[in-house]
């Protein structure tokens, strides 16, 4: 029988319920994950009865499972942080750049998870730095967020940063703010061979400090060594997309990458037996979609692949724009330029208010009379132990 999006929403939840029993070598964090995700919005999480005080309507409103992993639990945290950044918008054009590694590496990547999603972090973030401080190129301290993610539409791994650039930085003295080019912002070829010195030598460092696992090929030093040889003369590709439009630009993308997970229930059109259909972007047709088909299992597979290490922050900020000197930072900055003006932000509302303030949402008005209130009258109970 085939489930499609016309007759019944599918949903990542339906195909873990229907078939993990065929997932092989599952880790702590990954039954963790699948848990989560089963049980969100449901009876299992507990929740409350909610009543119409106008009308006859009522229903269950279930807790959330508040995985960061989970399709129905980003939104409101998605929200929330971009209105924190609206707060650390600069006065100059912002930059798109891409940091991606060879896929050789993709098998190391993925049994060290930890270490070398860090280390492209590291790495790809003293790059934008060293660079940028170049008196050749911008000759000033900058500032970035960094974004990772490891997939592609398809679910296959492929690590990669995306970094929302400033074209602008504080110069050595603190006395100036330096603008940059509205057109460029630092040469990608340069990038790319910086990028790729520091990140090989940081994989060898780690090989010698004894993190890293390798596979059986690569596990005696001689075959180490020629493998990073190989990788030494490969190009490596930084991809530099277009200068935004404007801040608001800024943040609509943000919006679209900072909490996105590897496939969101949209994307999900059919379970047909053992076989699930979903969306992908059409590489041929911009703007466009196309249809891919996997057994369930492989396609669970390949999800489960990008379930991050515990504690993993996948959203960082560097340089000037770090956590312990952002405030400081910002506010040198809009007295250099004179700017008064600071956005107010409503990240500090409760998701209810958020929504209503931002989108004229009212989660609480009934949708049947649509003029009563939803009100709690009786709590749920929980059914299901995380632990």
């Amino acid at each position: 029988m085939a489930i499609s999006m016309n007759r019944y929403h599918l949903e990542l939840a339906h195909l873990f319920k229907q078939f993990r029993h065929e997932l092989r070598g599952l880790t702590k964090s990954q039954y963790k994950v699948i848990n989560a995700i089963e049980n969100c919005r449901t009876n299992a999480l507990g929740g409350h009865v909610v009543s119409c005080n106008s009308c006859e309507f009522k229903k269950n409103a279930y807790n959330s499972c508040r995985n960061r992993h989970c399709p129905k639990c980003q939104y409101i945290p998605k929200i929330k942080w971009i209105e924190k950044r609206k707060e650390d918008l600069l006065p100059c054009p912002y930059f798109h750049v891409v940091f991606t590694i060879p896929d050789s590496l993709r098998e190391i990547f993925i049994l060290n998870k930890e270490v070398c999603y860090n280390l492209l972090f590291k790495a790809s973030s003293e790059t934008l730095k060293e660079v940028a401080a170049n008196p050749k190129h911008l000759g000033a301290d900058i500032g970035f967020i960094g974004i990772l993610h490891t997939w592609t539409q398809e679910l296959i791994d492929h690590p990669h940063v995306h970094y929302v650039v400033p074209a602008g930085g504080i110069c050595s003295k603190r006395e100036n703010w330096k603008k940059g080019s509205e057109k460029f912002l630092l040469p990608t070829k340069v990038l790319a061979k910086v990028f790729k010195g520091k990140l090989i030598d940081m994989i060898k460092r780690s090989y010698h400090s004894k993190e890293l696992s390798l596979s059986e090929d690569l596990k005696t030093l001689h075959m180490f060594e020629s493998f990073l040889n190989d990788l030494s003369f490969k190009n490596w590709n930084i991809y530099a997309k277009k200068p935004f439009a404007g801040p608001e630009q800024v943040i609509n993308y943000l919006g679209q990458y900072t909490h996105r997970i590897a496939i969101s229930n949209y994307r999900l059109v059919r379970l047909e037996g053992d076989q699930v259909t979903f969306k992908v972007r059409d590489k041929d047709n911009p703007g466009k979609s196309t249809l891919k088909t996997l057994k369930v299992r492989e396609f669970l597979r390949r999800f489960l692949l990008h379930i991050l290490p515990r504690g993993f922050v996948r959203i960082r900020h560097f340089g000037i724009l770090g956590n312990r000197y952002r405030k400081r930072n910002l506010s040198l900055i809009r007295e250099i330029e004179k700017i008064t003006e600071i956005y107010q932000s409503l990240a500090n509302l409760g998701s209810d208010e958020l929504l209503k303030k931002i989108f004229n949402i009212d989660i609480h008005q009934c949708p049947k009379c649509e003029k009563g209130i939803l009100t709690p009258k009786a709590e749920l109970k929980t059914f299901y132990n995380s632990s």
